[in-house]
């Protein structure tokens, strides 16, 4: 390994917008658990397979419907 690199010519890359952002969101117990159940069967982390079930949702425009007790 080099003591020193030279970055000078280096560009930003064009995909960081892209990159995933790191937020606190509450999720009850019960939630947690289903995912990392299916997580083991699918064999990703569980955090990874919340956030491509949110994506399939936002691309398919799911709406939520809400019924109260």
């Amino acid at each position: 390994m080099r003591e020193s690199y030279d970055f000078s010519k280096s560009v930003k890359n064009p995909y960081a917008k892209h990159f995933k952002k790191q937020i606190t969101i509450r999720i009850d117990e019960e939630t947690i658990a289903y995912f990392k159940s299916m997580s083991e069967q699918k064999g990703i982390p569980y955090q990874s397979l919340i956030n491509l079930y949110l994506r399939d949702c936002a691309n398919e425009h799911r709406e939520l419907e809400i019924k109260w007790g």
